[in-house]
């Protein structure tokens, strides 16, 4: 056995350790995305349906075997559709680069403090709301259904967006940066089953683009005056003042964190006169200026 052991080791090449750590690196990232979804579900069916035509093989079970490999194919495909959220999810942060692409998040204290005041005070008189916060997962499809702003974040037009005689109300508002940049967007609604049947269209609508995005989605209901957050497909009900305050300063906090930890990467890196243009150009400004 302790010559087995020392023959694997000495036929392990460098090229394999990097293989394998890839491919379980890739393996976590997945189980990560689809955790708590019906999808994680769809895998584990799709993990015993490999361990069963495993079994078929090696027992000589050759109807099952070839059953299973016969619709090989069509299982593939129905996957491919069955997993096009998570599949269009992950590609999604794919694409993300804290290097290349500006981190949109609300750094400012002043801008959280006053979406929480226009939700609170909406909250209060029953106004339905959906507000869509963008994070690195641009909404830029959701934008140009929507009517385009470019305004700053006030509590005051806020809520006269969504005052019911208003007909851009129904529609959900999306904050970029320090900025609304749309209002009456309308948002993909969630195709999950596993939700509460007595939520309405809004926390639908805000679970629906969680799923898709990295965005976070706040809802006001009308009917309860409740407020809730989505973020990951997940939602959070029922949100005191306080409770709201310490989740949106927790997740924006951590993204402000992340893009100044890659800034000050840039140090090990590249020369001071380099550095600037860099982060420049991080910050959305020209590095000429």
């Amino acid at each position: 056995m302790i010559d087995f052991l020392n023959d694997l080791i000495r036929e392990i090449r460098w090229q394999d350790i990097i293989d394998i750590a890839i491919i379980s690196f890739v393996f976590y990232r997945l189980l990560l995305l689809i955790k708590g979804t019906k999808a994680f579900q769809m895998l584990m069916g799709l993990v015993i349906l490999i361990i069963a035509f495993a079994v078929s093989k090696w027992t000589g079970l050759y109807t099952v075997e070839w059953l299973i490999q016969s619709f090989w194919s069509y299982i593939v495909l129905a996957l491919i559709i069955l997993f096009q959220p998570e599949i269009r999810r992950a590609l999604a942060q794919m694409g993300q680069n804290p290097l290349t692409q500006r981190l949109s998040t609300i750094e400012e204290s002043k801008n959280i403090e006053e979406i929480i005041r226009a939700c609170v005070s909406m909250a209060n008189k029953k106004i339905g709301a959906i507000i869509v916060i963008e994070r690195n997962t641009e909404l830029k499809e959701l934008v140009e259904m929507g009517i385009p702003l470019d305004s700053k974040i006030t509590k005051e037009l806020m809520t006269s967006i969504f005052l019911p005689y208003s007909p851009i109300h129904d529609g959900a508002i999306i904050i970029k940066g320090d900025r609304i940049i749309a209002a009456g967007c309308f948002l993909p609604l969630t195709l999950s089953q596993d939700i509460n049947k007595s939520l309405g269209t809004r926390h639908r609508a805000a679970i629906g683009v969680t799923e898709e995005t990295d965005a976070v989605a706040i809802v006001v209901s009308e009917e309860t005056g409740t407020i809730s957050v989505s973020i990951g497909g997940n939602m959070m009900r029922e949100l005191d003042t306080a409770a709201l305050r310490r989740l949106l300063t927790r997740i924006f906090e951590r993204g402000k964190k992340e893009r100044n930890t890659w800034i000050e990467k840039l140090d090990s890196f590249f020369p001071n006169r380099m550095k600037k243009s860099i982060r420049k150009i991080i910050a959305g400004e020209e590095p000429g200026k």
